[in-house]
């Protein structure tokens, strides 16, 4: 099932089922898509498209695409590079990215595939990893460069956490939707151009080896979205660097999960 949240014509929020990006009404849901829930046949008109979760945790991975691992002159890593996102940074399909005044000169892209914790899992085994994903979006883990590499010394939280800096969407495909994760097209778009484009299966760490990974020890809600990092084409290592501008308009698109597109403006 491809699921959205989203605002109806009455202002409310709520879950429901379409069949494509570009449908204009919903079916409802009823119950904790976590939980116990049910499809209906009440259709609602979509006002607006929601962030599809808002998640208790958002769990980053760095490094995590071979070619973008080289692209930068790090070694691959041996165990997945794990940092956290603030959830305030979430936003949906169409909400605009804000530059901070904290820092707006070097605002960056990354297309990542999210993946959507659907039960608690801890310290589960890489073959009992599927079972606790619930589904999986496009997410844009967008970053302050100045503040991640220069001002916080590499610790990457604060330059990754601004707000509006994690948007999702535009819907959550269910796992049944998407029989393999490890092998879906990824690629970023600004203004009409290509900046990104390659394929979840130049990943380090599948999915499943991630799961497992992050759940030892520390548990995963249900609700947390993983961001599983990002393929080469960033815009800090080019030259010259490319950043986000007040005007951009940035897309990010992964096979079977849509297009997430946010305009870019400057916080006033």
């Amino acid at each position: 099932m491809k699921l959205i949240r989203f605002l109806t014509g009455d202002n409310d929020i709520r879950y429901g089922v379409i069949e494509t990006q570009e449908d204009k009404t919903a079916r409802i849901i009823m119950g904790n898509i976590f939980e116990d829930f049910s499809v209906t046949r009440e259709q609602e008109s979509i006002k607006k498209i929601l962030p599809p979760v808002m998640p208790p945790n958002i769990i980053g991975i760095g490094l995590n695409y071979a070619k973008h691992a080289d692209e930068t002159n790090i070694r691959h890593p041996e165990i997945p590079i794990m940092f956290l996102k603030g959830v305030n940074a979430v936003i949906g399909h169409l909400d605009p990215i804000i530059l901070p005044k904290a820092g707006p000169d070097e605002v960056d892209y990354e297309v990542e595939l999210a993946i959507v914790i659907g039960k608690a899992a801890k310290n589960v085994s890489v073959s009992e990893a599927k079972d606790y994903i619930f589904g999986y979006c496009c997410a844009n883990d967008v970053s302050a460069r100045d503040w991640q590499i220069k001002k916080q010394k590499t610790q990457w939280c604060r330059g990754k956490s601004f707000d509006t800096f994690c948007p999702l969407g535009p819907y959550l495909a269910t796992v049944d939707e998407i029989p393999d994760a490890n092998n879906l097209a990824i690629q970023t778009e600004i203004n009409g151009t290509i900046y990104q484009k390659s394929n979840t299966s130049d990943m380090i760490f599948n999915i499943v080896e991630l799961v497992s990974d992050l759940s030892r020890s520390m548990t995963l809600l249900p609700g947390t979205v993983i961001i599983t990092g990002t393929p080469e084409g960033v815009g800090f290592t080019r030259q010259p660097p490319v950043f986000l501008k007040e005007g951009d308009r940035v897309t990010v698109f992964i096979e079977k999960l849509g297009y997430l597109t946010n305009p870019v403006i400057l916080e006033k």
